[in-house]
């Protein structure tokens, strides 16, 4: 079950998205849940004053990439937030700039397999300074 949520608050969006099991977890749900989580990781390290957007996309994207599963992460990283719970910058793999400090963005990598489900894992984070923020 995926679900994508979010708040408002005074004016401002966040957006959010967790992947859960009802029952026990099959082990190519566990492997594909580990899979995003690592490559989640990877994109919220990217994140930092500066970065590009594409290379920013590509910390995850590669780690999806290396397990097998590149053709399985069919949309960009991220997305700004804030106003709109959709707005600039996008980060994915045609993204053109870079990320300004005090961005808030989303990184949210997934793994989509045919006829059987998928994970998708979504935080909104604050680009500092000294780099990113949840």
């Amino acid at each position: 079950m995926k679900i994508d949520f979010g708040a408002l608050v005074a004016g401002y969006h966040s957006d959010m998205t967790r992947t859960l099991v009802l029952g026990s977890a099959a082990p190519w749900q566990q492997e594909i849940h580990e899979l995003v989580l690592t490559a989640q990781a990877a994109g919220r390290a990217a994140l930092a004053p500066g970065a590009s957007l594409k290379n920013v996309d590509a910390a995850a994207r590669d780690v999806i990439t290396a397990a097998g599963y590149g053709e399985n992460f069919g949309h960009g990283l991220g997305h700004g937030v804030g106003l709109q719970i959709h707005e600039a910058p996008g980060i994915g793999s045609t993204a053109t700039g870079t990320l300004l400090a005090g961005s808030a963005v989303t990184v949210e990598p997934g793994v989509y397999l045919p006829d059987r489900g998928g994970v998708r894992i979504e935080d909104t984070l604050v680009v500092r300074p000294t780099g990113r923020s949840c």
